[in-house]
């Protein structure tokens, strides 16, 4: 017969199930660290099941301050494990850890956590109690100097865990109030408007051949003569362009204005729009 005292610290240490600490036991012949072993053995093995399920819940978590931020997605299969304290527990951990690491995720995987044991291992044992599929996506660090970040959380779950969280990073040696309620507000509209870079030569070359090719297929079926098509071609992708393009989008705040003109108007000299991200669960 088990000792059911040793079942308890089992569970406690393990988080599984009374009949998976039970069954442990019994073959360990009682040993409590080769039963916790052979949990985390048949855990591996749960897990990798698992992990053949789409995982599109989950959390985004910020980690840091205005010199040096860091974002992290977690994944999991439903909402309610994305509020599960273990899961949110773990995720908090994990984005501190991402932040020291600078979002490096080999890294990141192999660093241990408080209890001693890698942020893989917490994974998988996360993964064998919970049951669902968890796993790490993006992330992104920004330490750049002379700058000052700013974020944005959306749809918070508690404390700096979100559906959709933004961060901003402004080059300046500025520190108003001013530039601090722009960067707040600059947050805000990149979550609203959710553009694709910064100036509209940098968006993503692929993305422009993409449109530029659903443009012309669209254009295709409407009957009009070659030159006309190219007129409209060429006016549907600068429209692309500038609604994609953070600096020319209308300012959420004010639709008149456009960004660059809201940024004219701050009046801080050497004020530059240096990097941002943006990220949404399911997205």
């Amino acid at each position: 017969m088990t000792d059911v005292n040793k079942i308890k610290q089992l569970r406690q240490s393990t988080g599984a199930g009374f009949k998976d600490c039970s069954s442990a036991l019994e073959e360990s012949s009682g040993n409590l660290e080769k039963a916790a072993e052979i949990l985390r053995i048949k855990g591996i093995s749960k897990a990798s099941k698992k992990m053949l399920r789409e995982a599109k819940e989950g959390v985004i978590a910020l980690s840091g301050d205005e010199k040096k931020i860091s974002i992290i997605e977690v994944n999991c299969e439903t909402d309610f494990v994305a509020k599960n304290d273990d899961f949110m527990i773990f995720v908090k951990e994990l984005s501190e850890l991402n932040n020291s690491v600078n979002s490096n995720i080999d890294i990141l995987k192999n660093t241990n956590m408080k209890n001693k044991k890698s942020v893989d291992e917490n994974l998988v044992s996360l993964i064998a109690k919970i049951g669902e599929k968890i796993t790490i996506g993006r992330t992104k660090t920004f330490d750049y100097d002379g700058s000052k970040n700013f974020n944005y959380l959306h749809t918070i779950v508690k404390d700096n865990l979100s559906k959709l969280a933004v961060v901003v990073c402004l080059e300046t040696k500025d520190s108003s109030n001013n530039l601090k309620i722009f960067g707040k507000q600059l947050s805000m509209h990149i979550a609203a408007t959710n553009p694709l870079a910064i100036e509209s030569k940098d968006i993503d070359q692929e993305i422009i051949i993409k449109e530029t090719s659903l443009i012309a297929e669209e254009l295709k079926k409407s009957g009009k003569p070659e030159d006309i098509v190219k007129k409209i071609s060429l006016g549907k992708i600068n429209k692309f362009k500038e609604e994609n393009s953070l600096m020319s989008q209308p300012w959420v705040m004010e639709p008149k204005k456009k960004v660059k003109d809201i940024l004219k108007e701050l009046s801080i000299a050497d004020l530059k729009i240096r990097d941002f991200y943006r990220l949404k669960i399911g997205e």
